[in-house]
């Protein structure tokens, strides 16, 4: 417990990726708990050795010199995609008992399909009406980096984003919706330019209050 003008301010226990497993158990799942774990156990090295032998595979020349670099700037690439950075979230008491939805709005991220490894990415809106204690702002938007920091599926950050809130925070009611292009659908397959994916979740105690939900859709832009 510290304080800051004169208010008592606590902090939640650091986020760690090993506190917030994957729910799959395929190897995908494995991939990003291991890259976004204990530093050691990135291998670079290995990443850039498996890189050049699977663009070798497809056919393409490592010798040019458009090419030469290549597996090293792909392997730097992923790496970056999937690092995550633990946020220390300071909270500070609600003594002023504030009881409305505290929102977000379009909170930009990047991620990575876990089915594909191709990037998908949007804006976030997250909200939460607090209980007793508030959150700063910026780590909302922390909390989304923190969670799209590893191979995913849009409806699994969405649902994580909105329990870790109802949860850790102790949020009396919690939503969060995701609008996302993924390149997966966009660049292959069937190529659906400008396509774009909205999902939604609720948690916490009053996630089933009707006035809440349709509140935090109007106030998010979507149709209710």
């Amino acid at each position: 417990m510290t304080h800051i003008n004169g208010h008592a301010v606590s902090q939640l226990p650091a986020l760690r990726p090993a506190e917030l497993p994957l729910r799959d158990s395929d190897s995908a799942a494995d991939l990003a708990e291991q890259i976004t774990g204990d530093a050691t156990g990135v291998d670079l090295q290995a990443a850039q050795r498996a890189a050049a032998a699977f663009l070798g595979a497809l056919g393409l020349d490592l010798d040019s010199e458009e090419l030469r670099d290549t597996p090293a700037r792909m392997t730097q690439a992923y790496a970056e995609l999937f690092r995550a950075h633990p946020p220390r979230l300071t909270t500070f008491p609600n003594d002023e008992g504030y009881d409305e939805l505290v929102l977000a709005r379009a909170i930009p991220f990047r991620t990575v399909c876990e089915h594909h490894l191709l990037p998908f990415s949007g804006v976030a809106h997250v909200a939460y009406l607090p209980g007793a204690r508030l959150l700063g702002l910026s780590k909302l938007a922390r909390l989304v980096e923190f969670h799209a920091a590893r191979p995913q599926t849009q409806e699994r950050l969405t649902r994580q984003l909105a329990d870790y809130l109802a949860t850790e925070l102790s949020a009396r009611w919690a939503g969060v919706m995701l609008e996302a292009e993924h390149t997966c659908m966009t660049l292959r397959g069937v190529r659906a330019q400008g396509a774009k994916t909205v999902t939604t979740a609720l948690a916490g105690p009053l996630r089933t209050d009707r006035q809440r939900r349709a509140e935090f859709l109007d106030l998010a832009g979507a149709p209710s």
